[in-house]
């Protein structure tokens, strides 16, 4: 099964750099057409009609069309793709496994975006919660500034001709019009910051647009939607969001930075939504009348937070799209066994997931209790359409999180969203309001809350 699994990484490699070599000459071959025809064929039309020239004539072996129908492809082309949610790990940039300019085994990397058409990204500064002692706030600080520096050292040293740092929604827009992908920084737990709220405007310098409030466990600044029992939580430790939280929100409000929402619990949630002076989002949560985790929002909680202006990001992690009991009791099996074998903590998901026997028994578990799929992906989008209108959804992924579903598994199958919104009927329009419209929307208001703060 694992040497199935390598050839299928190996072989997904392969067909990805097959297309983008074949689409390269096509490219060439349709602007030689133009020229002899006397036509000048717009920048879409060149990638359509290069895309139908690989679908009569074939990859050479490559046993699909990895980019699909002309219609899909003309609007997924057209419009500005973001991914909300896309984890790093803390060896990005500083090693080649986990280099972003090359055809890795990470979900996300330049080639893949290229590939898929994907656009813009959230690069994650993720700190997973420990106890909350002055030595675990000093390293969850370190961890962070480390992050930090690997996404600028991606935009600004060693990939600044194919993707740029995105400080404001005007800058996304504007690198991708100079043919650049776009990146944007945000934090996921509070934790990072400890008890010294100066850090919000720090992190914010450094470029975090959203953070977080809190991860799995309770922090300092509101309670967790997943209590960690080892860390000794209880259900609720503050009743939502704590006095100090308050202050957080509030000066997130006057930096300009968003607040989400994803992660917390319920009664976080809904105070967190009424406090913050802008809206918030939530980067990365599915609907829970589908899919019944405590990580996904209910009806009132989406609601409310469309009634306040924000985006509900929708995830493609398989376990918050739908509920499977038996793979999650192999998934949590797997974990105590590999973590036992290596030493390592159970919600140590970066290093557990870097050894062999994690991958082995992951796709064992994938063949067994199969992942989500785009169709299903998409009922949470249609349902949080239909309960809280097209202007309030979005998209997101948790690539390199634990995110990933069949027909949107890296980076470099995200048309296939696109294709099944188009299937379902919604317009260019709507399509482009999910796959980054409504949270560059959010972003602008909270820029213009933040302006309005500055003067007062």
């Amino acid at each position: 099964m694992e040497i199935n699994v390598i050839l299928d990484r190996e072989n997904r490699k392969v067909e990805i750099e097959k297309f983008n070599k074949i689409y390269k000459l096509n490219i060439g071959v349709v602007r030689i057409l133009g020229r002899i025809s006397g036509r000048i064929f717009s920048k879409i039309s060149q990638r359509i009609l290069a895309v139908l020239l690989i679908g009569i004539f074939g990859l050479a072996g490559c046993s699909e069309n990895p980019i699909g129908d002309s219609a899909a492809l003309a609007i997924h082309d057209h419009i500005l793709t973001i991914d909300s949610h896309v984890d790093i790990s803390s060896d990005y940039t500083y090693l080649p496994a986990f280099d972003p300019g090359k055809m890795t085994d990470m979900k996300v990397d330049l080639p893949k975006m290229k590939a898929g058409g994907l656009d813009a990204a959230f690069f994650v500064v993720y700190v997973g919660q420990t106890a909350r002692t002055e030595e675990n706030y000093a390293a969850a600080q370190k961890d962070a500034i480390r992050k930090f520096k690997a996404i600028h050292r991606m935009t600004d040293d060693l990939y600044a001709d194919q993707i740029g740092l995105a400080l404001g929604p005007e800058d996304v827009r504007r690198i991708h019009k100079e043919g650049r992908k776009v990146a944007i920084i945000s934090i996921e737990n509070g934790y990072v910051i400890g008890k010294n709220i100066t850090l919000v405007e720090a992190y914010y310098n450094r470029g975090a647009r959203y953070m977080t409030l809190a991860h799995n466990g309770h922090n300092d600044i509101c309670d967790s939607a997943q209590p960690k029992e080892k860390l000794g939580d209880d259900k609720a430790e503050h009743g939502g969001v704590s006095p100090y939280g308050r202050q957080v929100i509030a000066e997130m409000n006057r930096v300009g930075m968003m607040v989400d929402i994803s992660h917390v619990s319920r009664d976080c949630m809904i105070q967190a939504v009424t406090m913050s002076k802008a809206p918030a989002i939530a980067s990365h949560s599915g609907v829970r009348a589908l899919a019944d985790h405590p990580r996904n929002l209910d009806d009132a909680q989406m609601k409310f937070l469309a009634e306040k202006g924000g985006v509900m990001q929708l995830v493609a992690y398989t376990g918050f799209v739908k509920i499977d009991p038996a793979r999650n009791a192999a998934l949590d099996l797997l974990t105590k066994k590999v973590a036992a074998h290596y030493g390592l903590a159970e919600d140590d998901y970066e290093n557990l997931e870097k050894t062999e026997d994690w991958s082995r028994g992951q796709a064992k578990i994938d063949q067994k209790f199969p992942i989500a799929t785009v169709k299903e992906f998409v009922d949470h989008i249609d349902y949080a359409v239909k309960v809280i209108g097209i202007d309030h959804v979005g998209i997101s992924s948790d690539f390199d999180g634990g995110g990933g579903i069949t027909g949107w598994n890296d980076a470099s199958e995200s048309l296939n969203i696109t294709r099944e919104l188009v299937e379902r009927g919604y317009s260019e329009q709507d399509i482009a309001k999910i796959w980054g419209g409504n949270l560059l929307r959010v972003w602008a208001v909270v820029d213009q809350v933040a302006a309005k703060l500055s003067v007062e």
